[in-house]
């Protein structure tokens, strides 16, 4: 058989009389011989040489003749045959693309065709209202069409047309469905956007409605198939979650919210109707078993006419599961609803007193028994959940709340007017609850020492301390500051009766409560109204109020003598009694100090001043310097008048005395200091200065009159030089206005008389020779004073 080159080089017509096959057979067989000619010759080389010689010049020549005709065969076969190759392939691969090209047009054509006969089929299941072989067909046409836009070449028209078909058909399948869904659930809402009152709440309906039999479509009861189509199209969590929503803001939440709302199921022919009633309960907020109760009520009646449905082959994710429409709609609204059970339910539960965290297991026990009828009715999967997580966690949660209200409550005694005063007396005392009585070891410990004491014995000549050594002598402060402490006992006996963590909280709250009032009250009454022109007015109220000075003062060392013994007195295995409140006691201490001192500084600055008016008391013969002095001798005694009125109720009695004492030894100090450096003082002059005086200490001495109630006190006002030390000076400086020359020696008495005790030398030589003239007489009585 001719070869495939040699077929069509001679139907090409360009072949000789010998086709190129059997030249070149009839030339390797030339060549062969030729091989077997030079091998023979190389083995006769070196027997015959001339003869080998003639013969190989022979074969050369053959050769060379061989290869020319090699090499214009070759020329031929590159020249002829090899164009005539390219041309067949050419030709070839062309009829195979066109072969290709109709394969793929000829697929394209079976899958339109497919994709019609798919519409075709969902169009006439839709109108029997199959909806799940609808959503099936209408998915295996979005396939198709996927399956052609993957293809290259298509027709871009084509497949634009198509898309459009196909958002057509889900658009009017969805909204069939949609339309079906609305009869089985109509919303009757308010008017208003959402509901925000109970009043608007009473206006909401929710209508289920159940299909007669005879209404079944071909595939199964409605709402299934309703479901089931919206799960194919991908389309479940969307309508659910709009369902959801609804649900969760005009039904679900306003039952947890409003106590006086309730549910109630309206049982009709085909379906059941959920509408709201009030029944006047008078709480304020809502009970937690109300409230689950409530709940469960409507969760039930959606579970049994809507919610009870398989969807299956549900899409999640890549593979597929069978799901109850319970367990969806659980997913969308158990965050918002048990969120909402917690915040407007729950907290309110959490008891403020330890004695109540007993009645509160009754709670857990109906947010337990909630969520198993949840988990029955699908809504939940058999987990617990944040919700009885919040509700088992009430030591926590106990512990949050009383130290929040701890600290609001305190915040509001603080901020309150420090103005509303009461009476503290050595009787005074603060209740404390009864603390559990100590056990064990503590027990003995305790009767060891009781027996200890008792063992002692009596001193013969013992001087026993008063009852009220230790007490807080009586003065007045806050109101507010009383209960404030008052609040800290009951926390603290709270505490004492809690668990280790939640008493170890409240015993901190407690001491974060006096960091907070150490850090708020001189802040806050600097300025007691928010006003500007207010502001402006009452700045820095303690240091220019003297009263809420004294006031701030005494509270201030009310708290600290508490501080002492509070953490003694609440001695619990929370702190195994190494933590007590001593440590803020030096800084109480010195916080009233430092008010009431700046308090004392600002008064002594004025009353300096309101003497600086006095002239010097200079030339009291002149009626204005005169009145001048007066004037100023008045304002200070009506200063000093107005402070004892404010304090002398309010300080207690040492304290009053120190203070009193020093303001007015201040301001009789200035006033021998002045008078003493006087260097003429007429007769008038010193009857009119005598009578300057004379006020200051008739006046002066009125201001140590006790109360009645404190008139066994009385010998205080007799110590007045030991609160004013240069009260007996004062008196020397009026005698020595009044005396002749010889009374003043005589109370000098060579530095042993009581003028000397107050007087140096110089001061009573420089009173003599300005009260008397230059005689003899003033000569002598100078040179007796040494």
């Amino acid at each position: 058989m001719a070869s495939f080159v040699t077929e069509v080089l001679a139907h090409s017509g360009r072949l000789g009389k010998e086709d190129l096959g059997t030249k070149i057979s009839r030339l390797s067989l030339r060549v062969e011989e030729v091989k077997g000619d030079v091998c023979n010759l190389i083995n006769k080389k070196y027997d015959e040489f001339l003869p080998s010689l003639q013969s190989a010049e022979a074969l050369v020549t053959e050769v060379q003749g061989l290869v020319g005709d090699v090499d214009v065969l070759k020329s031929r076969i590159e020249n002829e045959v090899q164009g005539d190759l390219r041309v067949a392939i050419t030709e070839f691969t062309e009829l195979k693309q066109q072969l290709e090209k109709n394969t793929v047009i000829l697929s394209v054509l079976q899958q339109l065709q497919e994709f019609d006969s798919i519409i075709e089929k969902y169009k006439c299941s839709l109108t029997e209202r199959n909806y799940i072989a609808a959503a099936q067909h209408l998915e295996k046409a979005q396939s198709s069409m996927n399956g052609l836009k993957s293809r290259k070449g298509c027709d871009l028209k084509l497949l634009k047309a198509l898309e459009v078909e196909m958002i057509v058909q889900k658009q009017n399948m969805l909204y069939n469905l949609g339309e079906e869904w609305r009869q089985l659930a109509v919303w009757k809402l308010p008017q208003g956007q959402e509901p925000s009152a109970q009043d608007m709440v009473m206006q909401t309906e929710l209508h289920l409605y159940t299909p007669p039999s005879s209404e079944d479509a071909v595939s199964g009861p409605l709402l299934g198939s309703l479901l089931q189509a919206f799960a194919i199209l991908g389309e479940l969590h969307t309508k659910l979650k709009c369902f959801s929503q609804l649900l969760l803001n005009y039904i679900l939440k306003p039952l947890v919210t409003y106590p006086s709302l309730h549910a109630r199921v309206d049982t009709q022919p085909h379906g059941v109707v959920l509408r709201f009633e009030l029944e006047e309960m008078g709480l304020e907020h809502p009970l937690a078993a109300d409230v689950f109760v409530k709940l469960k009520l409507v969760l039930e009646v959606l579970h049994k006419h809507l919610l009870d449905v398989p969807v299956e082959e549900f899409q999640l994710g890549e593979g597929t599961v069978n799901v109850v429409l319970a367990e969806v709609l659980g997913d969308l609204i158990w965050e918002d609803l048990s969120g909402s059970i917690i915040k407007d339910c729950l907290v309110y539960s959490i008891p403020n007193s330890s004695s109540k965290l007993e009645q509160y297991k009754e709670v857990i026990k109906y947010t337990e028994e909630f969520e198993n009828a949840l988990i029955g009715m699908k809504y939940l999967k058999g987990e617990t959940t944040d919700l009885l997580r919040y509700a088992r966690n009430v030591n926590g949660h106990f512990a949050s709340k009383k130290c929040q209200d701890v600290i609001v409550t305190a915040r509001n005694l603080m901020t309150s007017e420090m103005h509303n005063t009461v009476k503290i007396t050595p009787e005074s005392k603060v209740t404390i609850p009864k603390l559990p009585s100590p056990r064990g070891a503590d027990k003995a410990k305790s009767q060891k020492v009781s027996n200890l004491v008792l063992a002692v014995p009596a001193l013969e000549n013992a001087v026993r301390l008063s009852q009220h050594t230790t007490s807080l002598p009586a003065c007045r402060i806050s109101e507010s500051v009383e209960k404030l402490m008052e609040l800290t006992y009951l926390t603290l006996s709270e505490a004492a009766t809690s668990s280790k963590p939640c008493g170890t909280q409240l015993f901190y709250t407690v001491k974060n409560l006096f960091q907070l009032f150490y850090d708020v009250v001189p802040v806050y009454h600097k300025s007691l109204q928010s006003s500007v022109l207010v502001l402006a007015e009452r700045r820095e109220n303690l240091q220019k109020l003297p009263q809420l000075s004294a006031i701030h003062h005494n509270n201030c060392m009310y708290i600290a003598h508490h501080l002492l013994t509070l953490g003694h007195q609440f001695h619990t295995p929370f702190n195994d009694g190494d933590t007590t409140f001593v440590d803020l006691v030096p800084g109480f201490r010195k916080l009233g100090k430092e008010s009431f001192r700046v308090q004392i500084s600002l008064q002594e600055e004025e009353l300096l001043e309101r003497l600086s008016s006095a002239r010097n008391f200079r030339n009291m013969e002149e009626e204005e310097n005169y009145t001048a002095a007066h004037k100023a001798i008045r304002q200070v005694i009506h200063q000093l008048s107005h402070l004892g009125k404010v304090w002398q109720d309010v300080l207690p009695v040492c304290t009053y005395c120190r203070a009193m004492g020093n303001l007015l030894n201040l301001a009789v100090d200035e006033m021998i200091s002045k008078i003493a450096a006087l260097e003429d003082i007429s007769t008038e002059d010193g009857e009119r200065l005598y009578a300057l005086c004379l006020a200051v200490i008739e006046e002066g001495a009125l201001l140590f009159t006790p109360l009645p109630e404190e008139s066994k006190n009385k010998k205080y006002q007799e110590e007045v030089p030991l609160y004013v030390p240069k009260w007996m000076k004062f008196k020397e400086l009026m005698m020595i206005l009044q005396a002749s020359l010889q009374d003043i020696v005589d109370r000098w008495a060579d530095r042993k008389g009581p003028l000397a005790m107050e007087f140096s030398t110089n001061e009573v030589k420089s009173l003599i020779r300005a009260l008397f003239q230059n005689t003899e007489r003033r000569a002598a009585a100078l040179a007796r004073i040494k």
